[in-house]
């Protein structure tokens, strides 16, 4: 059981290791689940015991969670990368390969909002590009559902609001 879980933590910093940007859970979990490796209640609990060992770090936002390695888990990948069969690793990157485009894009457009001291809500909505901010936007709104809203749209309109503020700018 534990070599198992051990597999299943090594394929996610492998995985973690090969890209140059977070992964969400749903994305860690897609390869894991499609593969049959394990259940999510397994990878769950794998996950949870690698951010207690801090060998990937956690950003949480409203809608999403995104994993990074850390510099321990990088150290662990480079010794134990062995432990994973040439098989898996060229699953892995398979996978990542043939859906790079689109698991950089999901995880390089970002909303999030907060409670601030005046007790409305701020919005903080972001691209990033090559972990550099192409764009930065806060807004204050006075309702929790209004900055639901905005979260919600920025993920899916957030190139044609980024396309319509260059063409009004330059």
């Amino acid at each position: 059981m534990t070599e198992t879980l051990t597999l299943y933590k090594l394929i996610v910093l492998y995985m973690l290791h090969k890209v140059d940007f977070p992964l969400t859970t749903a994305q860690i979990s897609d390869f894991i689940l499609e593969q049959g490796y394990t259940t999510y209640f397994k990878l769950q609990e794998a996950l949870s015991q690698m951010i207690d060992s801090d060998l990937v770090q956690v950003e949480n936002t409203h809608n999403r969670t995104l994993y990074h390695i850390t510099e321990n888990g990088t150290e662990t990948i480079r010794f134990f990368r062995n432990k994973i069969s040439p098989e898996i690793q060229q699953e892995i990157n398979d996978f990542l390969k043939d859906r790079a485009y689109d698991l950089k894009e999901e995880v390089s457009v970002k909303a999030n909002y907060y409670r601030n001291t005046a007790h409305e809500y701020e919005v903080h909505c972001q691209i990033l590009e090559n972990q550099s901010r192409l764009l930065e936007l806060k807004l204050t709104v006075p309702t929790e559902k209004e900055a639901e809203a905005i979260s919600a749209n920025w993920n899916t309109r957030c190139q044609e609001i980024y396309a319509d503020l260059l063409g009004k700018l330059l």
